[in-house]
C-alpha cells in the first residue's frame, strides 16, 4: 500500500509539471518553485522547506534565491551542486555508490538545484545523476545542456550543434538518462555561430509549452546575445565561469544586462576549479586520463606557483574570521547580487559541508571592497582556456 501511495504521488506530480507547463503562457512558461509547492501540497506533497530537519548546528542551505524574473522566475536553493566533476574531468573519484550518497546527502542538506550536462562523459554524468536523484524529484530540479556535437558519441572539438533538430534530441535523451518528464533549465552549452540564437530560443520555447523543461538559460555568452535571446524566449539563467580570478562579467556587461533583465546568473567553476579551496600547489598531480586542467594555462606549475598568493590573501582574510578561502569565494559572490546562484561540485562531503557553510556568511560592503581591492592587485598568471576553448567563449 504504501508503494502504491508514493507511485501515485509521483503521478500526480509529474501531471502537475506538465499541465502548468503548458497552460501558463502562451509562448513561454516558467513557474518558481514556489508555485509548485504550492501546487504539490494540492496532491499531497507537503512544501519541501517547511519539513526541514537538519539540526540547526549540520551544515546545510537553508536560504533561497530566485534565478530569472517574471514568468520565467524560478526559486532555488541559494547555492546549488555542479555534478561534472563526479565522473568528468576532475581526476580521481569515489566509487558509484560513494557518489550517489554523497548527492542524496546534498539533498538532505537543502541543495534543489542539480548541474549536469549531456557532454560530462557523453551520458554517463546524467544516469549517475539520475538514480541518484531516484526518489527525490519531488524535492529537487535537474538541469542539463545542449549544443555540442557528437558522432557515434565522440565530440566534435572545433563545432557546435543547436540546430531545432538536435536541441531536441538531446532533451529527450537527458530527460530519459535522468529518468525525469521535466528539466528545470535547459542551457545552451556553447554558442552555434551557424544558428541564429533567435532559432534556439524559438526551439526552447516550444519545449516549453510541451512541458519538458521549465526554464532555459545559456553558458558563456555575451550581453547582445543575452538581449537578442531573451526578447523572444524570457531567459532564467546565465551560466557562466566567474570567481576572484576571472571577473571578466562586472566590466563587459554580461552583469549589468542581467540586473536589468530580471535574469540569474549560475557561476560554474566559482572555486576556479578548486585552486581557490587551497587544496591544490604546483607539486599536485592531475589525472592525466581524466581531469582537463593538466591542459589549461592556468594550471601549469608555474602559474599555480605565481597565483598561489591569491589564495593566501583568502586565508589571511579568513583567519581573524573563522572561514576557510573556499567560504571566503564562495560567500563573496553571494554577497555580490542576490540573483547569484554558485554552483560547486565536490566529491567530498567535508567539501560539501564547507560550502555549504558559506551560504550563513554575510559580508560588510568595506569587507568586500578590502578583499576586492587586495586581489585586484594581484596579475593572475595562464588563460583560463587553451585557444580553441577559448574561441568558443563570447566576448
Amino acid at each position: 500500500m504504501k508503494k502504491e501511495k508514493e507511485n501515485r504521488i509521483e503521478m500526480d506530480r509529474r501531471g502537475f509539471l506538465k499541465a502548468a507547463a503548458i497552460s501558463s503562457m502562451a509562448f513561454c512558461m516558467s513557474p518558481s518553485l514556489e508555485k509548485v509547492k504550492a501546487a504539490g501540497s494540492a496532491v499531497g506533497i507537503q512544501p519541501y522547506w517547511a519539513n526541514r530537519s537538519v539540526p540547526p548546528s549540520m551544515a546545510a542551505v537553508r536560504c533561497q534565491r530566485t534565478l530569472g524574473s517574471g514568468k520565467a522566475a524560478f526559486t532555488v536553493s541559494a547555492i546549488g551542486y555542479g555534478c561534472m566533476g563526479l565522473n568528468h574531468n576532475r581526476s580521481w573519484h569515489p566509487d558509484r555508490k560513494a557518489e550517489i550518497a554523497l548527492v542524496r546527502e546534498a539533498v538532505e542538506r537543502g541543495i534543489t538545484l542539480f548541474d549536469t550536462a549531456e557532454s560530462y562523459g557523453y551520458h554517463v554524468n546524467e544516469k549517475l545523476v539520475g538514480e541518484a536523484l531516484r526518489g527525490y524529484t519531488d524535492r529537487v530540479f535537474v538541469s542539463s545542456k545542449f549544443g555540442h556535437k557528437f558522432v557515434n558519441g565522440v565530440q566534435m572539438k572545433t563545432e557546435e550543434d543547436s540546430t531545432p533538430a538536435n536541441i531536441r534530441r538531446v532533451c529527450e535523451n537527458s530527460l530519459r538518462n535522468l529518468g525525469v518528464e521535466t528539466l528545470g533549465v535547459f542551457y545552451q552549452h556553447r554558442i552555434d555561430p551557424n544558428t541564429p540564437i533567435e532559432v534556439v530560443a524559438e526551439t526552447v520555447g516550444e519545449l516549453i509549452k510541451e512541458g519538458k523543461i521549465l526554464h532555459w538559460g545559456m553558458c558563456e555568452v555575451n550581453a547582445e546575445t543575452i538581449r537578442r535571446a531573451h526578447g523572444v524566449c524570457p531567459v532564467t539563467a546565465i551560466q557562466s565561469e566567474y570567481h576572484f580570478m576571472h571577473r571578466a562579467f562586472e566590466e563587459n556587461g554580461v552583469l549589468a544586462v542581467c540586473e536589468e533583465l530580471g535574469i540569474g546568473f549560475v557561476p560554474y567553476s566559482p572555486l576556479n576549479r578548486g585552486f581557490l579551496g587551497g587544496m591544490i600547489n604546483e607539486y599536485t598531480k592531475f589525472d592525466p586520463d581524466n581531469d582537463n586542467r593538466q591542459t589549461l594555462p592556468r594550471f601549469q606549475p608555474d602559474a599555480i606557483r605565481a597565483n598561489t598568493c591569491i589564495v593566501e590573501v583568502l586565508n589571511a582574510f579568513g583567519r581573524t574570521r573563522g572561514l576557510t578561502p573556499a567560504q571566503i569565494a564562495l560567500a563573496w559572490l553571494m554577497n555580490k547580487k542576490p540573483f547569484i546562484v554558485p554552483i560547486p561540485g565536490t566529491t567530498k562531503l567535508s567539501h560539501l559541508e564547507e560550502n555549504l557553510r558559506a551560504t550563513d556568511v554575510v559580508f560588510t560592503d568595506d569587507e568586500v571592497k578590502e578583499l576586492e581591492k587586495i586581489i585586484s592587485s594581484i596579475p593572475v598568471m595562464g588563460n583560463r582556456y587553451d585557444a580553441l576553448q577559448e574561441s568558443k567563449v563570447q566576448k
